[in-house]
């Protein structure tokens, strides 16, 4: 498919019976590592395409140092550059906050869609944190990714926990998509070293040795 459009231009009904990744976060900046989690979604879930919601701002994450929206955004479209991995800022629009929020708001807008909310394993170590967080849940399939060093207390944090009867084995994450949540299947596959911080890090580093007077 061929995505040259934000998501919020499409009828729900274009996406009737597609198997949809959603990837949430500031995307500050985006980075490979992003793309080859979606890459690994796309083939390991069977899914159509993978949404990156680019978020107008992260509710756990503090506004000083986070770029404009538009800007994150068009990032994350140069570094996508796949027409499955589709960036959006649909959040805007919907005027959402939390991930639970959102979540609800796509299955009434696109309700012939399967989505799965994918994360990495640090994300599930937190997700309790999050408002509503039992509702991402119940609400959609979800999709946890190996990394380092967060999996093993994830694994056996109290998001865990809580759905230990509803985890599906690996073997069955190509068909996550069309299960009833809650459902969510955990994969460790090798993850990319690519780290938004550390690229902030270097972007300022020339900027810092300028104010020093240094080249």
């Amino acid at each position: 498919m061929n995505h040259p459009r934000p998501v919020t231009r499409w009828s729900g009904p274009l996406w009737a019976g597609l198997r949809i990744g959603l990837l949430g976060g500031s995307f500050n900046p985006a980075h490979e590592g992003h793309r080859h989690i979606s890459m690994v979604a796309l083939a390991t879930l069977r899914l159509d395409a993978v949404w990156w919601l680019v978020s107008p701002q992260n509710p756990l994450k503090p506004r000083a140092g986070m770029e404009a929206l538009a800007g994150r955004l068009a990032e994350a479209r140069r570094v996508a550059a796949h027409p499955r991995i589709v960036p959006t800022a649909i959040e805007r629009e919907l005027g959402t906050v939390y991930t639970a929020e959102t979540l609800d708001r796509l299955h009434r807008r696109f309700p012939g869609t399967r989505f799965v909310w994918l994360m990495g394993a640090d994300n599930l170590a937190q997700i309790p944190r999050w408002r509503d967080w039992r509702k991402i849940f119940e609400r959609t399939p979800v999709a946890v990714f190996n990394r380092p060093p967060y999996s093993l207390k994830a694994l056996g944090g109290k998001a865990a926990r809580r759905f230990r009867d509803r985890r599906v084995g690996a073997e069955r994450a190509g068909g996550l998509a069309a299960l009833d949540p809650p459902a969510w299947v955990y994969l460790d596959s090798p993850m990319h070293p690519a780290s938004a911080t550390e690229i902030r890090r270097r972007r300022a580093a020339p900027a810092r040795r300028a104010d020093r007077g240094l080249s």
